[in-house]
């Protein structure tokens, strides 16, 4: 009888140890499956770096979904798009004809200045835009033919792909002919370069823009926030959050994230980031 006693105790016991263990694993595994699941994948532009991580830390601490982010370019992002393997590709630049045939939304959240960079030793401070236009193709040449110290020109750009130089030579009018003693991959790897560079000139996102470099004005028109808003300042473009289909279309957790940017926050997030609202 004792014997019998003793034997049943230990079978209570390991069924409740087991059952213990087996809501614990089912626990531990649900909540990691609802937090994977609640991730908001998006790749793309790197001149969007700024605003994208003042976004993901803000929403999280706001809503705890988390947003992964990835700087690969506005190419690159739009594309992985187009294969289902980001929720959302950032692009400093409109999308092209073929990108919306493939089905992909254009969802413009701000506009950004393009910032034209010289070195802070440079003595010019303004720019006309056929004077700029002539720069990059490599007409102009030296500084002292717009005014400046006799110093080379040293054409820094954007790498192939690249959203932002894919805006700044269509407004300009000088896609594929520009002559580039350096083509760079990332908007801050240009600031870098032009800072420590004597006689060099690029171009990069106006909310990068800090005390290292300086900012010339285009056509007398200097280059920030309010002229941008009001178009007087002409070297700009949008920021876009593109999806494949309309936001409507996409999983809760992204059209929950365009709405919180639609939001007093999210235009807050916007503001302080340097940009312009689309709204």
């Amino acid at each position: 009888m004792k014997k019998t006693l003793k034997l049943l105790t230990v079978c209570v016991l390991s069924a409740l140890v087991l059952t213990a263990c087996g809501s614990t694993d089912e626990s531990v595994t649900g909540e990691s499956s609802t937090s994977a699941g609640s991730v908001i994948r998006m790749s793309g532009s790197t001149s969007m770096e700024k605003f994208a991580n003042t976004l993901k830390e803000t929403y999280l601490a706001d809503t705890g979904i988390e947003i992964d982010c990835q700087f690969t370019g506005s190419g690159a992002g739009i594309q992985a798009v187009i294969d289902g393997t980001v929720d959302i590709g950032n692009s400093s630049r409109v999308l092209t004809d073929e990108e919306k045939a493939s089905g992909i939304s254009e969802n413009i959240v701000a506009l950004d200045g393009i910032g034209i960079v010289v070195d802070k030793a440079n003595t010019i401070s303004d720019i006309t835009k056929d004077d700029l236009a002539k720069i990059y193709k490599g007409d102009i040449k030296n500084w002292s033919e717009l005014g400046g110290n006799d110093a080379a020109i040293v054409v820094i750009g954007r790498e192939a792909g690249s959203g932002t130089r894919g805006a700044f030579e269509e407004i300009l009018g000088v896609e594929d002919s520009c002559v580039y003693a350096q083509e760079i991959n990332s908007t801050g790897a240009v600031m870098a370069k032009v800072a420590s560079t004597p006689g060099a000139i690029g171009y990069v996102s106006l909310d990068v823009i800090d005390d290292t470099v300086k900012c010339v004005s285009i056509d007398g028109i200097a280059a920030n926030t309010d002229n941008v808003k009001s178009g007087a300042y002409t070297l700009q473009r949008p920021f876009v959050m593109a999806t494949k289909g309309e936001i409507s279309e996409q999983k809760q957790e992204v059209q929950d994230l365009f709405n919180y940017i639609n939001s007093d926050k999210g235009q807050e997030i916007i503001a302080n980031a340097g940009l312009v609202s689309a709204k």
